[in-house]
């Protein structure tokens, strides 16, 4: 899930260069925050938050194939 999460971020980033993505795993739930450039917030954000739900999303799918649940939180 890491690669993936990182994968994605790079790509909507300016500078992927300074994209961190830090994973805790707990018995059953998964958390990642998500860290960029402050000049990059709004792009992973997306308007009205629409790509940090996608993300979000596709979090979820990956965790629940590991019978797992996902947190993502984007971190400044």
């Amino acid at each position: 899930m890491q690669e993936l999460i990182r994968f994605i971020a790079c790509a909507l980033v300016d500078n992927p260069e300074q994209v961190e993505v830090l994973v805790e795993e707990e018995d059953k739930m998964i958390r990642v925050g998500i860290k960029v450039a402050e000049e990059d917030m709004g792009k992973v954000i997306g308007k009205q938050g629409r790509i940090a739900k996608a993300i979000r999303t596709l979090a979820k799918a990956s965790a629940a194939r590991e019978g797992k649940r996902s947190q993502v939180d984007i971190l400044e």
